[in-house]
């Protein structure tokens, strides 16, 4: 049986912001935006303190603000993050060099090979990262990537917790379904529909029911979720599926010139990082977001693969001018997908 474990940093850039600032411990401290809840912008992460007034990431600033008006908000300061996070998986890397990071602030370990108690792996590594950057780490531990991340979140802040395959009727059945990897928001308004609020719910539902609403393969992978079971393995060396870039208005924009240009911009700064990476890229995508906050987004694959400006800055125009331009636009983005090695690219 494989051992696995997830390590979650809690409330990571607010945390690192609170090394900075201690003298804001114990108060509610909001990262998102340019920090200003008066103009546009997100919350990327909020403390404990904040989390309590509703408060979570990918909410307006604005709205945060009217739940917690004596918050504290700081703007996203992603250098500091990165160099926090690089300290963090030099510890993690200590463990094993089985390791599938996920984003800046967690990361899958496979520890099967280790002959030690999990869960004194999973203390020494806390400690460790406690010890040597300042933050507090979450850690899951179970026989897959499903459980261990489920036992991440089951004791947050500072939690380690090993979920084993007899724990998923007392420990995990009762949990809401939106816990289990690849249920987003349609997939559990679809499960709402046949009467499914938990994981246990899900695990009880007959299978002819579920075959009826889905197809008979996400049937099946939803089914085996509801049991704890997933085989997915941990990647030590992910291939990236995307790059891009994203920009709020500060004022809703009616311009299409002005859109042409923000995109174009936005492309040259994301093919430089293309660049830098040594890919190139097949599918262009553009997505705008109104003022009602409805997201549309145009695509265009091309032929083959290139790391060539012309030909993505024409279909970055071409699906572009693909959307309703006349409406105010909130939110615009550009991205680069179906990524390969440059060296393999056909144009």
């Amino acid at each position: 049986m494989r051992t696995i474990m997830h390590v979650d940093m809690d409330a990571f850039f607010a945390s690192v912001e609170l090394k900075r600032r201690p003298d804001l411990a114990g108060r509610p401290v909001i990262v998102g935006g340019r920090g200003d809840p008066t103009r546009r912008g997100v919350v990327s992460t909020a403390t404990y303190e904040a989390r309590v007034f509703g408060i979570h990431s990918g909410m307006p600033l604005r709205t945060a603000a009217r739940l917690c008006p004596d918050a504290v908000f700081l703007p996203v300061d992603f250098t500091a993050y990165r160099a926090a996070s690089e300290r963090v998986f030099e510890h993690l890397g200590a463990v094993t060099g089985r390791l599938q990071p996920v984003g800046l602030d967690e990361a899958y370990l496979d520890i099967s090979d280790r002959p030690e108690d999990a869960l004194d792996i999973g203390r020494r590594l806390k400690a460790d990262i406690l010890a040597g950057t300042g933050l507090v780490a979450s850690v899951g531990i179970g026989p897959n990537r499903l459980l261990a991340k489920i036992a991440s979140d089951l004791e947050k802040p500072d939690g380690l917790t090993w979920l084993r395959p007899t724990d998923v009727p007392d420990r995990v059945w009762p949990l809401p379904v939106r816990t289990l990897h690849g249920v987003g928001p349609r997939t559990a308004e679809r499960l709402a529909g046949l009467g499914v609020q938990t994981v246990g719910d899900l695990a009880a539902l007959p299978a002819d029911r579920l075959r009826g609403a889905f197809s008979e393969r996400h049937a099946r992978s939803l089914q085996r979720a509801a049991h704890g079971e997933d085989d997915r393995p941990v990647q030590t060396e992910r291939v990236r599926k995307s790059i891009g870039r994203e920009r709020t208005f500060q004022q809703d924009c009616r311009s299409s010139g002005r859109l042409a240009h923000e995109a174009r911009q936005m492309l040259d700064g994301v093919h430089a990082r293309l660049m830098e990476r040594g890919l190139a890229a097949k599918t262009v995508t553009v997505k705008l977001r109104y003022r009602d906050f409805t997201t549309h987004t145009r695509s265009r694959t091309l032929p083959a693969p290139t790391d060539r400006i012309a030909p993505l800055a024409d279909a970055v125009h071409e699906c572009l001018y693909a959307h309703r331009l006349h409406r105010a636009v909130r939110l615009l983005g550009v991205q680069l997908s179906g990524l390969t090695p440059a060296t393999t690219a056909g144009v």
